[in-house]
């Protein structure tokens, strides 16, 4: 089984991030997302694994808890704000593909149960909910 970089991530303007504790990250993708959140002029603030959503699972039917990788406040074009709860996620958990096993297939199925549920509450809540994978967190803003 592969191993994860995951640890504690040491915040440089301790005024961008709000919440509980110091925030941990659980991928190296995770720490590089902190860092962009961290020293991005236009965040205004943000945390880590910062809600509980309730929803229920689709292989057992029982109802269980989501957390959300991160919550991000930002400045947007003319100076508004907006708010968005972010989940980082590598590609080949995001989409359904011919090539997969059927326990990939399961952990996308679950994932999207989960995103349901977290759209749903963004959506009481005044927020969207982004899902953020490797082609996003590596673009180095190329189109």
């Amino acid at each position: 089984m592969a191993k994860f970089a995951q640890g504690v991530y040491t915040v440089k303007n301790a005024g961008h991030t709000v919440g509980r504790g110091e925030p941990r990250y659980r991928s190296s993708w995770e720490n590089v997302f902190m860092n962009f959140c961290d020293t991005n002029e236009n965040v205004m603030q943000w945390a880590s694994e910062p809600v509980r959503i309730p929803y229920r699972h689709p292989l057992t039917g029982r109802m269980t808890t989501y957390v959300p990788d991160f919550i991000v406040t930002y400045r947007g074009p003319n100076n508004t704000t907006r708010a968005e709860l972010i989940e980082i996620k590598p590609k080949s958990q995001s989409i359904i593909e011919d090539r997969q096993s059927q326990r990939d297939r399961a952990i996308v199925a679950v994932n999207y149960c989960k995103w349901a549920a977290a759209q749903a509450w963004c959506k009481q809540n005044g927020l969207t909910f982004r899902i953020i994978t490797e082609d996003q967190i590596f673009r180095n803003g190329r189109k």
